[in-house]
């Protein structure tokens, strides 16, 4: 099947702030009385509209979890946490329904890494016109190795993973936002402060609808795999590698405070 690619435009692209990598520049999330084309507010959460639109044939939208520059889902509290997904997901769900677009998507980039420009902590919600984001993802790819259940919400390790090689996945109803929340909150703390001795300082969480559930995807993130890139091979960690990470996942969740 023939996909067609997202249109990049590189002239609005020059104008994008970034702070990751040059964190001495300014913060247009912290000025937030020169914020325009607000959609929704919740306490210091906002949605509006993203000033530097550059793909084509798309509605790209900022989900601004928080006043607090250096926040993280890492950083949060349990219940704030819970509230930054709560908003995220209601406005996400709302522009599934207006029946605008092809596809929404629903994602997050936290990190040197993560093909973000800024470091204030947000996610994007984006309506694709004419492009199924989710065309390539099956059901093998948000699912996998077990670690562990909690209520009605599991995670797993794919064993088919989009790109590879780690990838979490926290499946949930709709109706468990508050615990999805809190179990991705255990699995972005391991990656940034025990997975690979400490030294993964990026990730990206992806969100996808599936009926009545939805699956977040968290992803580390080092250097891409020149297999992927240039052929599209993915690759996994062997059965007893999965089963060392999901042993020393199931000890943080074990640990777990807020």
């Amino acid at each position: 099947m023939h996909h067609l690619p997202l249109i990049f435009d590189t002239e609005i692209a020059k104008g994008k702030p970034e702070n990751i990598r040059h964190p001495q520049h300014a913060c247009p999330f912290c000025d937030r009385q020169q914020l325009t084309d607000i959609l929704a507010t919740e306490n210091d959460r906002i949605w509006l509209l993203n000033k530097f639109p550059t793909l084509q044939a798309t509605w790209q939208t900022i989900v601004i979890e928080s006043s607090d520059h250096t926040g993280d889902i890492s950083t949060y509290s349990s219940s704030q946490n819970r509230v930054v997904f709560a908003f995220a997901i209601k406005h996400w769900q709302a522009t599934i329904a207006s029946g605008r677009f092809k596809s929404v998507l629903l994602y997050k980039n936290f990190g040197p890494h993560s093909g973000g420009s800024l470091r204030h902590p947000h996610m994007q919600i984006v309506g694709l016109t004419a492009v199924d984001g989710y065309a390539k993802i099956t059901a093998a790819n948000l699912t996998g190795y077990p670690v562990m259940t909690i209520g009605p919400v599991a995670v797993t390790i794919s064993d088919q993973p989009v790109m590879g090689f780690v990838e979490f996945n926290v499946t949930a109803p709709l109706t468990a936002i508050a615990t999805l929340a809190d179990a991705v909150q255990v699995v972005v703390r391991y990656l940034l402060h025990t997975y690979f001795q400490g030294r993964c300082d990026s990730y990206n969480l992806f969100v996808y609808p599936q009926d009545s559930q939805i699956t977040v995807k968290v992803v580390p993130l080092f250097n891409v795999s020149p297999y992927y890139i240039g052929y599209q091979l993915t690759q996994a960690d062997t059965p007893k590698r999965m089963r060392a990470i999901a042993d020393e996942l199931r000890q943080k969740f074990a640990t777990a405070t807020d």
